[in-house]
């Protein structure tokens, strides 16, 4: 018999019903009364839609989406959450792509199908007589679209046993990130991986407390912070670089038992000033929606330590290899094979190893992607993310880049993430982005887009005799200043409309 899927709700509700599960604005809910809403949202949609089916939630960070996405899981149907901030044409496509019968939610961009659409899912006892059915631990729990790098968002296929090897894997680190009495700020959308199984997911496996912030706004969230005595931050860049901007939130955050970071690359420069103005570490995480989400973080190796992903999770099988398909190095050990391949990037240096492909193997692997599981991992379990990187003299891995955000100038590999670590090094530089443009001479050029910060700001004479100092002359970018960049909702940069 198929071992049945863990119901973290219940088993919270069990544990502490009376410890706070979720706090929204003057809203408090017990885990006994979200565990009881939940059931009344299970049974309602268990009436309405059939075993498997997929339910599209298309909400904010609020209790009604923590009600409806675990009523969708306990009656054994398939969560699909999407961006309230969707267009018609992005919903429409997520919703004909996943099939969903049901729209939980009041999007921005209103569907165009005909699909019967709740605002939300009712939680009084008596709103739902649907029979619940047994969920085992293989039955698909999510499909969570990704951000579509290049061409339409694809969904990606998790377990219920996805999601909670995650938490298992992460309860694993001494001493642990989140714990049972811990207040954690819910502020990155939930239609994330990140937000919604490292956030939302791990507060209900802790039967911790989650302090809800449908936008974020830095003062406003540090007030949170402050009023709720909030001890674990889950955060992208982009909040820690509003926080450091300002002056006010720096004592709400002085309070903090831990800062996590992910989603994004969190530049040296913030963490460092992070760390000078709240005397607190950033923890990094790095890992990608197919891996539920997390895969390494500094919390495995150096929690103080920026510039570095840290070490695989315990029960992440992690190596890199090259183009080749030679390995370069596995779980913290070296390969003894002499090939190393073509990637000769001089980013490592004699230290360290050459850089490689990131490749993963571990029970919170997605299962591919939706509808045929196409995609996923290997016959003996193994999935490339697409992700490169090196691991630097102390054993730790240091993110390169994404693999096709290469950018070959003479025919010699540069990757963007290099150049921006280095502009980011500057002290009044924001935040920076490289691409790849054409040119005439060399194939290829990096170009650089810098927000600037401080006073006096730089100039760009400034930042090419900073960026010439530190590298190599073909990794030279053109440099542009901007105001802002186009980021994604959980802080990402979206290069393609650079």
């Amino acid at each position: 018999m198929e071992e049945p899927a863990r119901d973290p709700v219940a088993e919270a509700a069990g544990r502490r019903p009376d410890r706070p599960a979720l706090i929204a604005g003057d809203a408090v809910l017990t885990w006994a009364e979200l565990d009881s809403q939940v059931s009344a949202a299970a049974r309602w949609t268990a009436a309405r839609t059939a075993p498997g089916d997929r339910i599209a939630l298309v909400l904010g960070n609020t209790v009604d989406f923590a009600i409806a996405y675990f009523g969708v899981l306990r009656a054994g149907r398939v969560a699909v959450p999407l961006n309230p901030g969707y267009t018609a044409d992005e919903l429409d496509h997520a919703v004909t792509d996943s099939g969903a019968v049901l729209i939980i939610g009041e999007p921005a961009g209103p569907p165009r199908l005909r699909l019967v659409t709740a605002s939300r899912v009712p939680t009084d006892l008596e709103a739902g007589d649907g029979i619940l059915p047994e969920v085992g631990a293989g039955d698909l729990a999510v499909l969570l679209y990704t951000s579509g790098t290049s061409g339409r968002p694809k969904g990606a296929m998790l377990t219920h046993a996805a999601l909670t090897a995650n938490h298992d894997q992460l309860d694993r680190i001494e001493p642990p990130v989140v714990g049972p009495d811990d207040v954690v700020l819910l502020a990155v959308p939930f239609f994330h991986a990140y937000g919604l199984n490292t956030g939302l997911g791990t507060v209900a496996h802790h039967a911790a407390t989650g302090v809800l912030a449908e936008r974020f706004e830095p003062a406003a969230a540090s007030a949170l912070i402050t009023e709720h005595g909030v001890s674990v931050v889950v955060g992208v860049p982009g909040m820690y670089q509003a926080w450091i901007a300002d002056p006010e939130a720096r004592d709400s955050l002085r309070a903090l038992r831990t800062a996590v970071c992910g989603a994004a690359p969190l530049g040296s420069g913030t963490a460092a000033r992070f760390r000078a103005l709240t005397g607190k570490n950033i923890m990094i995480g790095y890992g990608l929606t197919e891996t539920a989400p997390v895969l390494a973080t500094t919390a495995v190796s150096h929690r103080d330590k920026s510039g570095s992903i840290g070490r695989p999770l315990p029960g992440v099988e992690l190596l890199l290899r090259n183009r080749a398909g030679a390995e370069l190095w596995r779980d913290g050990t070296a390969s003894v094979d002499e090939d190393l391949g073509d990637l000769d990037l001089d980013v490592a240096g004699s230290a360290g190893t050459d850089p490689g492909e990131i490749v993963v193997r571990g029970p919170n692997l997605f299962s591919g992607y939706w509808p045929d599981a196409s995609g996923g991992p290997d016959a003996d379990g193994w999935w490339p993310t697409g992700d490169v990187a090196y691991a630097d003299g102390d054993g730790d891995l240091v993110l390169v880049d994404r693999i096709g955000e290469l950018i070959l100038v003479n025919g010699f590999n540069v990757y963007p993430a290099e150049i921006e670590r280095v502009l980011d090094g500057h002290p009044r530089v924001a935040a920076a982005a490289v691409v790849g443009v054409p040119d005439p001479d060399s194939g290829q050029r990096p170009h650089a887009y810098v927000v600037l910060t401080g006073d006096p700001a730089p100039s760009v004479t400034e930042l090419q005799v900073w960026c010439a100092a530190r590298l190599a002359r073909f990794k030279l970018p053109g440099i542009e200043l901007v105001t802002e960049l186009p980021r994604s909702a959980t802080g990402k940069v979206r290069k393609r409309e650079l």
